[in-house]
């Protein structure tokens, strides 16, 4: 369990480096410590290796989606307690539901100001119960090494 002194962990899944940039800026200047990822496989192995607080991640992703990628985070047991925050900008009918049936924990629709982000990010991990401890990020392997 982290103690109040450590900086919580974001995942920041996103292929657009525009946004990313910008979440995981406004994000380090909240207090949180940040890694990023720019599709779902890499999504998947970041969420292993660093073993995040929560991850925010788009669901429209190249290589593996953010909706694939959620249920295989939700189906491994290394990872399935780490809160999952569907940042996207398809407002449709029915893509929150979508996103809830994959595993995600919250909904919320890009554009978003970045500190309602914050705000919604620090309500879920109020409620979360803790991840696993910290690790140190390795930056390198397969994720298909890593599932059991």
């Amino acid at each position: 369990m982290k103690d109040k002194t450590e900086r919580r962990r974001v995942l920041v899944v996103d292929d657009y480096p525009d946004a990313r940039e910008m979440y995981s800026e406004y994000l380090e200047f909240s207090g949180f410590d940040v890694i990023q990822a720019v599709n779902g496989i890499e999504a998947l192995q970041r969420a292993v290796d660093a073993a995040p607080d929560i991850i925010l991640m788009d669901l429209s992703l190249p290589v593996m989606d953010g909706w694939e990628a959620t249920r295989r985070l939700k189906e491994d047991a290394r990872t399935n307690r780490i809160p999952v925050v569907a940042l996207t900008g398809h407002a449709l009918e029915g893509i929150s539901e979508g996103a809830a049936k994959a595993g995600c924990d919250a909904f919320v629709t890009k554009p978003c100001l970045p500190e309602d982000l914050v705000k919604e990010i620090r309500k879920i991990l109020d409620r979360a119960p803790q991840s696993t401890p910290a690790r140190k990020i390795r930056r390198s392997g397969k994720y298909a090494k890593t599932i059991g």
